[in-house]
């Protein structure tokens, strides 16, 4: 006859729970025994019923075990201890690193930006300067390239629209817009002051060369 599982719950009966107290500490008893023999451990077992009885099992003396098991656990927490006291040392080390790396960072920073120059030697002063060319350079190569970025995304954008007004046109039967040559549309500056020096003055007569001429034959 196959047994069935016990749920892991807090029996209720109180005479059951008793019988199964007393079966499973036999049985608990048992394994401890068989483990020290068979492997040859040191075993100490401590079990207080619901009333508070006190029941025990050691394969040796229990107190010796009791005893071997509090150095045990100091020598433990004793380690423990030194390992968070190393630990908390090599913490300070590296935060005074890092406050001194910090402070430098600051100093330089304040250097850039003009402040605090005073100390510093020409050596120094043609380093910053030479920094602040090549960052400058660097910042000009940058808003270049997103200049031309944004100009080529302008022209993607311009050919869209084109398209779009070019489909629209065709769908309402109307032809698309050109823009006018500037070219043809706005003459040359010189060929303007040329036009501009031809004399529309109104006369009446024959030309002063002619009327000259004629004087003459008479």
């Amino acid at each position: 006859m196959v047994r069935g599982k016990t749920q892991m719950r807090r029996i209720e009966n109180a005479t059951s729970r008793q019988v199964t107290f007393s079966k499973r500490r036999n049985g608990l008893f048992k394994k401890a025994f068989e483990l020290s023999v068979l492997c040859d451990a040191e075993v100490a077992l401590t079990i207080f019923s619901p009333r508070g009885k006190l029941y025990e099992f050691s394969s040796s003396s229990m107190q010796e075990t009791m005893e071997r098991y509090q150095r045990h656990t100091k020598d433990v927490h004793t380690n423990n201890y030194k390992t968070t006291e190393h630990n908390m040392q090599h913490l300070k080390h590296e935060a005074a690193n890092m406050a001194k790396k910090i402070e430098l960072l600051e100093i330089s920073k304040r250097k850039l930006l003009g402040e605090g120059l005073g100390s510093c030697s020409i050596e120094e002063l043609q380093q910053i300067e030479q920094q602040l060319e090549r960052s400058v350079s660097s910042i000009r190569a940058r808003k270049n390239q997103v200049f031309k970025e944004q100009i080529e995304q302008l022209k993607e954008k311009e050919k869209a629209l084109a398209a779009e007004n070019a489909m629209l046109c065709e769908k309402c039967g109307v032809q698309p817009y050109q823009a006018p040559n500037q070219e043809n549309e706005t003459l040359p500056s010189a060929e303007r002051s040329q036009n501009s020096d031809v004399s529309t003055d109104l006369f009446i007569g024959l030309p002063e060369g002619r009327a000259k001429r004629l004087l003459l034959g008479n």
